[in-house]
């Protein structure tokens, strides 16, 4: 069985181009995770808070961030796909985030194949309200869950994006390679 975060490389031309391998849905409050162990994607928890995720959300494969997860990756998409889709995407943005101490960034992406996003190539791209409800669902999306903070800490362009993923490309290999 294919193992979706060691088996699939980390993109096409990363860091210009990547995978999203989707664990949460647009729309959606159940926050699925990929277990490497059986392969395939469970459902961790059902979010505590009244929200839903703004856009299908999972992670790049082959890539260990500063958290000691895979990195995390929010899709810009119209309609939601299904968990475990692998979508080759874009990135143009990095959102800054602290989870409990830990620096979680998430890269904002969008679909390669999708000419609705032909026209967003950077963080200028995105709309304010666009940044505004991915910023807000991080901030308040873990509130009822007891002891969780979560600061999101700004935004950043494309370019850190893609700094970021080879960082976590690097932590990948030093790790696990």
């Amino acid at each position: 069985m294919t193992n979706l975060w060691e088996d699939l490389e980390t993109g096409p031309n990363a860091p210009d181009e990547i995978y999203a391998v989707v664990e949460c849905l647009k729309g959606e409050r159940n926050k699925y995770e990929y277990n490497k162990d059986i392969p395939g994607v469970m459902l961790d928890r059902v979010l505590h808070s009244n929200v839903h995720y703004p856009s299908d959300y999972g992670f790049i494969p082959q890539s260990y961030y500063d958290d000691e997860d895979p990195f995390d990756v929010l899709v810009l998409v119209k309609d939601k796909t299904f968990p475990g889709c692998v979508i080759e995407a874009r990135p143009v943005a990095l959102m800054h985030m602290d989870d409990d101490g830990e620096q979680d960034d998430k890269v904002i992406a969008v679909p390669s194949e999708d000419p609705r996003y032909d026209h967003i190539d950077d963080l200028d791209d995105l709309t304010k309200q666009k940044k505004d409800e991915i910023a807000e669902f991080f901030r308040t999306y873990k509130n009822l869950e007891e002891g969780k903070e979560v600061a999101v800490e700004g935004w950043s362009d494309k370019a850190t994006a893609k700094e970021a993923i080879e960082h976590a490309m690097d932590l990948y290999e030093e790790n696990f390679a």
